[in-house]
This record gives structure tokens, C-alpha cells and sequence, in this order.
């Protein structure tokens, strides 16, 4: 049966053509524009009444098993004091049965204290179970006494590791976090996973890039995520990126893309004074933060990657570490050409102009996060406290970005930041640095089209044109026409992934994971 939506249609399409109709069938549009051909004429009508209609949104980068995780656990993020993440804490640990526990979200520069809650803190009101509070930025974390104990013989030799106040950042979080999500049941897995994906459909996201590989035995939440990709009966999608440095962990899993963050990892975060720069830090700590690899390391990487024809992906928040990304990937394409690799560099918050200049001549795009501009969690007074006002100019350039043709997508880094595309746009347009605020064509355009660019689904997804799948978000008014102030107030009020309106995720484990071992589709 054919069904035709009328009303507010913003096609994404290369000239950002707005339509009046749209008509799907099985799940394909086979019709975009502004009159209706009378060979539709007996279409099943639906009229948008006034909502507007855009392709379905894409998150490019996050983790989704810490995400799916995360969710499920303890959000600490809109607390104002340590005293109230620890009563918050106290209530959940009455309430949970697990003999673990995770809270997400804590930062020094959004409570009163001005510090992480300590060690001593979490022991206090949560003596008996272990505890991990991961910090906001999800590349530090602090635990309590219990757990430290737990992993004292692991970590205490290890870079980052800080037992006076709980406090764990660069190896000693990686080794904290591959516990936590290894003491996971696969089973609690799958069934956070679908909450999770329930969520996303929430806020119109109708695909996720996730990098996966944080401590589970043999990576075998890699081969988790790809099963539960290719077992989702709904449509959504989901492209997964196992972040391990070894060429295999992709190839054996016949995934064609390799990279993210921890492992793959070039440097740390602003917020833990360990993202790699070229100058030192202005405040009194000092240091040029941390570079994990010497080029010898990451260029080899990169040449066997791209020999081996993945697509790549790297973390690099500091200037330091994004001109090393930049060289690798450089290297690697000098060393064996391909001319739509779709490499990618990651976050891109501390750019230099060279470069700048080998993503626009090697064609590296960039999975970004608008959510970090005018961010809570980490505001622009401590940013400019550590790095001064001259480099806080240059923080996120998306416009110089887009100005050198490179491919800019935006990501959410859940569970650094919560997914929703509506904050993507309102923080991309409304960009408090004037010089690299973007259109609003230009923001959504980054939230759809090159988003399925991002992992070569520009062919099938991305936009509202003929011969794509019908994957749609409804709006509750039309991004193009509102004054930019109010972007923020959009709601998204559905999903339509291949032409049906979304389903749930919730199902029997089993049924997702053997229809998944079943398929044959993209993951």
C-alpha cells in the first residue's frame, strides 16, 4: 500500500529543496515534490497538520555498551553539590540489588565544590558495595574504598592511578572500566541495549556509529553489538567500530570499519588536564597533557588499517594529538591511496590549520560533538581558565570545518552527552563564538545526510529523496522558519523507520540474538 505525507517536507537533498508531498511504499519513497502525480492519486493521505518532516537523525559517534550501560545506572549530571550526588548515591544503593553499581556524570565544574566527590565521600555512603562514579567526560572516574581494594594489585602501578582521593584517569580508568563492563551478564547487556535504543527512537535517531571493545573477554561485546544490530527487527541501525589497535579484531568479524576511543584513543579529555597539546595547559598544573602513542605506533596502525581497506577512526581532543592523527592518516593513505576510504578523525576540538589542511586535501572527514560547545559539564570559564582565550577561540571551528569542504557529522559521545539531535542544531546555530556558528541547513544536513556519509549509507539513507529508504523524524515545527533562539524548543513527536512508525526493542533476548546469527543485513 502507498502512503503520501502532506505538509512540511525539508528533503536534505543537495540543494535543500522543501516539498509538499512524499510518497512510501514497502518501506522506499518513490515520490518527493510539490505536486502530487495523479499516478499516487489513491495513496492513503497523511497530513502532517503543521509538524515537518526530515530524515531520520544519525549519532555518529558513541559507546553505546557504556551508554546502554550508563543508562541503566545512576545519572549524576544535574546535581548542584557532591553532598547531593552523595545522598543520591545513599538512595540508590538502597534501592539496587546489584553488588556493583556505576554513576555517571560527576563533575568539578558544575557543583559547588568545585571538585570531584572523593574517595572518602563514596565510602561513607556506600561502604559495602562497589562503586564506580565515572566522570563526566567518560575518561576518568572515582571508586570507593571496596573496589579499590578489588583492583589495588592491577592498577597501582599504572598511569593515572590516584588511591589518596579515588580518582582514576588514563590506564588505571581503562583497567576500572573493562571491570565494571566485564562483571556484566550478557543478558542485562542486550536488555539495556534495547532500552537504550528506545531511548534513541525518542529523540528521532534512526542510526548510531558505536565503538565498541571495553573489557568484556575476547571482545565479545563487539560480537554482541553486531549480532544485536543485525537482530533489530525495527530498522534501526547501527555501525559498529571495534576500537582495539589490532587490524584482526575487525577482519575476523568481517566488520569493514576500526577505531573510536580508549584503545584507539591518541590522548585524554580538557576535563582531566590529559588531552594532548602543543602548548602547555595555562593554568597552575601545567604539562602538556597526555599523549598515549608515538607515531612510530600510530602510523603503523594506520598503514595496516588501510592496506587491509577498513575504514579508520581515532579519538583526538588536543591539538597535539589531532596534528598526530592527521600525520598517521596522512602516512597511510601516502603509503597505499584509495580514493573513498572515509577515514575519520574524531571529536576535533583543538584543530591546527596544517592540519586542517590534510582533512581537506586527503579527505578526512570528522564526527564532532556540538554538544560540547556551551557545555555544562565543562564550561567556558574552566576551559578558558586552562587554555587561555586565544585557544578557546579555536575550539570546535565547525564553520572553518565546512568552509574546507571537509564532511562534518555530529555525535552525541553518549554518555558524555545524552543523544539528542535538537541540542546538536541549536548549539551548531546558535554557537556563542559567532565566527563558526553554521545555518541551519548546514546543522541538519550534519545531523542526517552526512551521517549515513560518515559509513557509506548516503546511498540509501540521509535524505528524503526517491529511491531511499523511507526513514523519517516528525518535527514539531520547522527548523528552516523559527527564530534561531527558539531552535531548542523543537520536540520530536515520532519516528518512521522504513515507512512504519517505530517499535520497541523490547523482546526476548534470545529472539534478538538468533535472529541476528540469521541475518544477512548491514551492521
Amino acid at each position: 500500500m502507498m502512503t503520501c505525507y502532506k505538509g512540511n517536507i525539508l528533503t536534505v537533498n543537495p540543494s535543500d529543496d522543501t516539498a509538499q508531498y512524499l510518497i512510501e511504499k514497502d518501506g522506499k519513497i518513490l515520490y518527493v515534490g510539490n505536486v502530487l502525480p495523479s499516478s499516487f492519486k489513491d495513496a492513503e493521505m497523511i497530513d502532517l497538520e503543521g509538524k515537518t518532516l526530515v530524515p531520520a537523525f544519525v549519532d555518529t559517534h558513541q559507546h553505546f555498551a557504556s551508554f546502554s550501560t550508563f543508562f541503566a545506572g545512576l545519572n549524576v549530571m544535574d546535581a548542584e553539590s557532591n553532598v547531593q550526588i552523595a545522598e543520591m548515591i545513599r538512595d540508590f544503593v538502597s534501592r539496587s540489588p546489584a553488588k556493583t553499581l556505576i554513576a555517571f556524570g560527576a563533575s568539578p565544574y558544575s557543583v559547588r565544590e568545585k571538585r570531584l566527590i572523593s574517595r572518602a565521600e563514596l565510602d561513607e555512603v556506600c561502604p559495602d558495595k562497589e562503586i564506580m562514579v565515572v566522570k563526566y567526560d567518560g575518561h576518568a572516574c572515582i571508586v570507593n574504598s571496596k573496589l579499590f581494594k578489588k583492583m589495588e594489585g592491577k592498577v597501582r602501578r599504572l598511569r593515572g592511578c590516584h588511591p589518596d582521593t579515588g580518582e582514576m584517569n588514563q590506564e588505571a580508568f581503562f583497567k576500572f572500566s573493562d571491570y565494571i563492563t566485564g562483571s556484566l551478564s550478557l543478558f542485562d547487556l542486550v536488555k539495556n541495549m534495547q532500552n537504550a535504543v528506545d531511548f534513541y527512537a525518542s529523540r528521532g535517531i534512526g542510526m548510531i556509529h558505536t565503538v565498541s571493545g571495553v573489557g568484556f573477554t575476547m571482545n565479545l561485546d563487539i560480537t554482541f553489538e553486531k549480532l544485536f544490530a543485525k537482530g533489530l527487527r525495527n530498522g534501526f541501525q547501527i555501525r559498529v567500530f571495534p576500537q582495539p589497535m589490532n587490524v584482526r579484531t575487525a577482519i575476523k568479524r568481517k566488520l569493514p570499519r576500526i577505531g573510536g576511543c580508549f584503545e584507539s584513543a591518541l590522548d585524554g579529555c580538557f576535563g582531566s588536564h590529559d588531552a594532548a597539546m602543543n602548548e602547555p595547559y595555562s593554568d597552575a598544573l601545567g604539562g602538556n597533557g597526555v599523549l598515549y602513542y608515538s607515531d612510530e605506533k600510530v602510523i603503523d596502525f594506520c598503514k595496516k588499517a588501510n592496506r587491509a581497506g577498513l575504514q579508520i577512526e581515532m579519538h583526538a581532543i588536543g591539538d597535539r594529538a589531532f596534528d598526530q592523527a592527521t600525520r598517521a592518516l596522512k602516512a597511510a593513505l601516502d603509503d597505499c591511496p584509495r580514493p573513498d576510504h572515509r577515514h575519520g578523525i574524531i571529536h576535533d576540538c583543538l584543530p591546527t590549520p596544517e592540519g586542517i589542511q590534510i582533512c581537506k586535501d586527503y579527505d578526512i572527514q570528522m564526527p564532532v560533538q556540538s554538544a560540547f560547545i556551551n557545555w555544562k559539564q565543562e564550561p567556558d570559564e574552566y576551559l578558558t581558565h586552562i587554555m587561555g582565550e586565544e585557544r578557546c577561540a579555536r575550539l570546535n571551528p565547525i564553520r572553518t570545518f565546512r568552509d574546507n569542504g571537509i564532511i562534518v557529522s555530529f555525535g552525541s559521545d553518549a554518555p558524555c552527552t545524552a543523544p539528542d539531535p535538537i541540542m546538536w542544531i541549536d548549539r551548531a546555530v546558535n554557537n556563542p563564538n559567532a565566527a563558526e556558528a553554521v545555518s541551519v541547513q548546514d546543522a541538519l544536513r550534519m545531523c542526517t545526510f552526512n551521517g549515513c556519509y560518515a559509513t557509506f549509507d548516503e546511498k540509501h539513507r540521509g535524505s528524503l529523496e526517491a529511491g531511499k529508504i523511507a526513514d523519517m523524524a516528525l518535527l514539531s515545527a520547522d527548523p528552516y522558519t523559527v527564530p534561531k533562539e527558539e531552535l531548542r524548543n523543537i520536540r520530536v513527536e515520532g519516528l518512521i523507520l522504513g515507512g512504519k512508525p517505530y517499535e520497541s526493542c523490547s523482546e526476548s533476548v534470545l529472539h534478538t540474538v538468533c535472529r541476528g546469527l540469521k541475518s544477512k543485513s548491514k551492521y
